[in-house]
Order: structure tokens, then sequence, then C-alpha cells
């Protein structure tokens, strides 16, 4: 689609100094990966309007005004339709660009907001994961590297299924985040800013122990990169690691998975065993931390399947 950004004339000349200040603010306060996901995502619409950098689209986006601006954010919306591109990577980028008019709105640099709607996509989530017995499987392929290695994996493993913890979550832990003598660990969640502390369970509180008197007693990150190269050994692990250690442990002993997928099974394990203790789901959300109940039937439903279950119904009537 051809765009006709580059056609409107300005209409309130925005200085680049106040543009610069916008997009520092617009990602001051973030993580890393949102800060990286912002920058994606204004690049591309950089590109879509056919101006150099993100500043640059920034400052065409909002000197065109409420009526403008929306004509085309929904030209871009069209244009990544037409790509291909997927519901949520769309939405994402509408958010990007709500976000950035909401901002500007707040530094008095513009007077309206962007209304364009998100695409409509099908509340569904890959929930699937590893499963109870993979995870055994690869908790006991960690625990047999043996030594300060196999101690330190085995308790990300512990963190990422026991507690549900994300990845993100696991590399943020210091030291002294830990409390064993009480069994908390403080965390801070996905799109928080304060610590939130949870209680440990023993398997777990045992496996931080392991690793912990492997790694010493001094202050910094909970899990360290234990490469024998000097500028590394002692770093911060990061989420790139956590990744491939997952990944390759489960290709050990023949499963496909992620750090994220053993979330995804602890939160499946969570839903059953509230079913059978006739728990209702809002309890879930504090072993969770979703946002909103809803996401939870998602993991209900997958688990009851009550789709195959009425179509076997279905098929033996005939």
């Amino acid at each position: 689609m051809e765009s006709t950004a580059l056609t409107r004339a300005p209409k309130e000349g925005l200085s680049r100094a106040r543009i610069n200040r916008l997009m520092v603010a617009f990602l001051s306060g973030r993580s890393p990966q949102t800060v990286k996901a912002y920058q994606a995502d204004m690049a591309d619409f950089a590109t879509f309007i056919e101006v150099g950098t993100p500043e640059a689209a920034a400052r065409v986006f909002i000197e065109q005004g409420q009526g403008e601006a929306n004509a085309l954010a929904l030209e871009y919306k069209a244009d990544m339709i037409e790509r291909e591109l997927s519901p949520a990577t769309i939405n994402r980028r509408l958010a990007s660009l709500r976000s950035l008019v909401k901002l500007a709105r707040t530094l008095g640099l513009a007077n309206w907001n962007l209304d364009v709607e998100n695409v409509k996509s099908q509340s569904y989530r890959d929930t699937s994961g590893p499963g109870r017995c993979g995870i055994k499987s690869i908790l006991a392929m960690a625990a047999n590297q043996g030594g300060a290695k196999g101690a330190r994996d085995v308790a990300v493993l512990r963190l990422l299924f026991d507690l549900g913890l994300r990845r993100g979550e696991v590399v943020r832990l210091d030291l002294a985040d830990v409390d064993l003598e009480v069994k908390t660990i403080a965390v801070i969640g996905k799109g928080r800013r304060e610590r939130q502390t949870l209680t440990l369970p023993e398997a777990t509180c045992e496996a931080l122990a392991a690793w912990i008197q492997e790694r010493g007693e001094s202050d910094g990150p909970l899990f360290v990169n234990l490469d024998h190269r000097p500028k590394v050994c002692g770093g911060r692990l990061s989420g790139t690691s956590i990744y491939r250690m997952v990944r390759s442990l489960g290709a050990g002993v023949g499963i496909s998975t992620r750090p994220h997928g053993l979330r995804h099974t602890a939160i499946t394990e969570a839903v059953k065993a509230a079913t059978a203790e006739g728990i209702g789901l809002e309890e879930v959300l504090d072993f969770s931390r979703h946002a909103d109940v809803s996401t939870l039937m998602i993991y209900r439903d997958r688990e009851r399947n009550m789709q195959g279950r009425l179509a076997e119904m279905v098929a033996a009537k005939v």
C-alpha cells in the first residue's frame, strides 16, 4: 500500500528538541525487552511512512493532528494486514502508537487521542508445555550435570516450574531477594516496578540452598554465568542463556520446550489442582500472577477439552 504521509504538511512544526524529549520519555523507565520492542515498532512505522528514523516518524505522526493521524494509522493497520503480520504484532504496534500519542498529550504536544481499534484475534494462546513427566526428566538431566552448573540449572528450573516464574523475572533476581529462613523470594513481576514476595516450596528452597552454597554469599545477581572467560564468569545470567539452557536440557531427554513452556505446565497443573480441590480460578491468580482471570480460562478449557469430548459423544451416535 502506498503511503501518503509525506504529502501532508506539518500542522504544528514541532521542534526536534521537543520530539527528542518525547522519545526519551517514551522509552524511559521501561524494561530492556519493552524498549527493544517499542524501538522495533517505531522503526517499522518509520519505514511505512518513508522517513529515516523513529524520531522523524514520531514528528510526522504527532504533527498531523487527530483526523489525519487516525487516517494514517488506519493505512498502517491495513498495510500490516496485507503483510500478513500476526494479530498480536499488529495490535502491539498500534498500542505503541497509542502510548506515544498519550504521552504527547501529557507533554502538551497534542490534544487528541488515537482511536484506531485493534484487529480481532482469537483468544487462544499456546499453553502446551513439557508436562509433569517431562519436567521430571529435565530436572534429572540438569542434576546429572553435577557441580555448580547442575546446582544452578536445577534452581533455575525449580523457579520456572514450582513458582511459574517468567525467565525475565528469574534473571532479575538478586541474592538479597532470597530468604531461605522464612522461605520467601521477592520477585519483580511483568509490568511491575515493586517486588512481590512469594512463598517458596520446600523443594525449591533445597535447590536454592544447594546453588547458593556453590555460588557463595557475596552480594549481586542470584544466578551468574559460569563461563570460564574472565569477562563473563560471575556476570548476571541472561534470559538468552536460560532459554538455551532449557532448550538444551529438553533436547537431552527428547523434549522440545522453552522456559515459558515450564510456566505453562505449572499453571496447567495449578488449574488442575484447584479444580480437584474445589478452589476457584480467582485464587489461582495468586499463583499465575496474570492480570485477568480470563487468561486462566484458556488453560482450563485446554485441559477440559470440552469440544473434543462432545465431538466423541456426537460421533458415537452414528
